[in-house]
């Protein structure tokens, strides 16, 4: 009876996780998660409480493999996300991450009052869509935001009990007399307002948690504080995608706004324009490169069609997948990515980076070899064999869906409109899991066949 109920268990196909993230009833097309949550194999609040050490401390090592297996209950999947990206340092404690946790809360009120002070919509629980500044710094008096404007100014003072008409959007006596913005800085910052508002309208709508103009207004206030923050980045469309995740799964703004600060880190690269290049670009050069390698035909074929540039792949580069799979389903995607690219050193490499530079290779592969994702081990034990930096894990999943369509691509498509028709036939078709699993074993082909090039 016993080896019957195992056996049960072993092929319960699992329960479905859509509750967490219900779609609203009228969104029909929305593709259906693949996601299962699964008993002995997803991580569970209980396995990640019992992670933990009495003072805190997380064996990382445990956690990465049980992710990999099954993927994060929703239940904790902020929290262990906030692990996975470098919030915090799995050797802390408990005390040392509500210090930070505190400092890092205190440090996004500052910059977000700075940002209100400059926007008075900023935190106002509104947000706005219409252009508010022309590129010479002019105000532009739009009605619509002088509408927002005004109740956020109502709002600020009935709250703190100020005169009305002491302060407006653009900081002028009142409504009518609009102040010219002469500062560079806060004149672009003001430019992407809007922009970020737009993406904000259209951002998983299909969400039931999106029908709340609170939430809305969350993820343009964090988005614009951030388009303040970094200065070099400032926002760009596709940021609304990889933020949105953040507040749904962390009730506390400030949180939300860091943990999405920490995958920016990974990612800001791909959102770096200059005047002679596009951010993504390089990462686009790498996936060329990568499939040349382990499907030189394929290579050979999309380059013949004029697609050597693999713009056709941006959007899954950009903004991780979050087209291709079901909401539920992309954030599976992510965790086990982060799980397999884990540094136990990522922590320290964000707020710390001399103490990591003073490391040696070979004492922090030792050091690494238990708490460190897979396919970061295997970049590790190629370290000295590449000549060049390691890629990032999200290059050979776009590798593996080309290579998984070489077939279709060769056969089929006879120009560019071809390759993109037959790629978005993907969209809520992929498993993550396999996706993840394919991945790999491009590497570990790529690293082969690059060290044999190499010789």
């Amino acid at each position: 009876m016993g080896s019957l109920d195992i056996t049960k268990m072993w092929r319960d196909p699992g329960a479905l996780a859509d509750s967490f993230y219900q779609v609203r009833p009228e969104c029909t097309d929305v593709p259906k998660s693949k996601f299962r949550i699964k008993n002995g194999k997803t991580l569970s609040a209980r396995k990640w409480r019992a992670a933990f050490s009495s003072e805190g401390v997380l064996d990382i090592g445990k956690t990465l493999g049980r992710i990999h297996r099954g993927g994060i209950h929703p239940s904790i999947r902020g929290e262990v996300w906030e692990f996975l990206l470098g919030c915090y340092d799995p050797k802390s404690t408990y005390a040392e991450r509500e210090d930070i946790k505190n400092q890092r809360r205190t440090q996004y009120a500052i910059l977000k009052e700075e940002c209100r002070t400059m926007f008075p919509v900023i935190g106002s629980g509104r947000y706005i869509t219409a252009p508010v500044i022309t590129e010479d710094g002019d105000p532009i008096l739009d009605p619509l935001v002088l509408q927002e404007a005004k109740a956020a100014k109502a709002a600020k003072d009935a709250k703190e009990e100020t005169p009305a008409g002491q302060e407006n959007v653009t900081g002028a006596s009142d409504e009518n007399e609009m102040v010219k913005e002469h500062d560079k800085r806060v004149i672009e910052w003001k430019l992407s307002l809007h922009q970020i508002g737009l993406d904000v309208a259209r951002t998983d709508r299909s969400l039931v948690f999106y029908e709340k103009q609170e939430n809305l207004s969350k993820l343009w206030d964090i988005l614009s504080v951030y388009a303040w923050f970094d200065k070099d980045v400032n926002y760009c469309q596709g940021m609304s995608d990889l933020c949105s995740p953040m507040i749904i799964l962390l009730d506390d703004e400030a949180d939300a706004f860091w943990c999405f600060e920490r995958l920016m880190r990974r990612l800001r690269g791909n959102f770096r324009y200059t005047a002679n290049s596009v951010g993504v670009e390089s990462q686009l050069n790498n996936l060329a490169s990568v499939t040349q390698v382990i499907d030189p035909k394929l290579h050979q074929h999309l380059d013949k069609l004029g697609g050597g540039d693999y713009l056709f792949a941006v959007r899954m580069l950009m903004v991780l997948f979050r087209r291709e799979f079901s909401f539920c389903d992309s954030l599976y995607l992510w965790e086990m990515m982060w799980a397999l690219e884990y540094d136990p050193d990522m922590f320290l490499t964000y707020e710390e980076p001399e103490l990591v530079a003073g490391k040696s290779e070979e004492s922090k592969a030792k050091a690494k070899s238990r708490h460190v994702g897979k396919y970061e081990r295997e970049n590790m034990k190629n370290a000295g064999k590449a000549s060049e930096s390691p890629l990032p894990i999200s290059v050979f999943l776009v590798a593996s869906v080309l290579k998984d369509k070489s077939t279709k691509l060769l056969t089929e498509a006879r120009g560019l409109d071809d390759v993109v028709k037959i790629l978005n036939d993907v969209n809520g078709n992929l498993d993550a899991k396999k996706a993840c699993t394919g991945a790999m074993k491009l590497h570990r082909k790529y690293l082969k066949k690059a060290a044999n090039t190499n010789r």
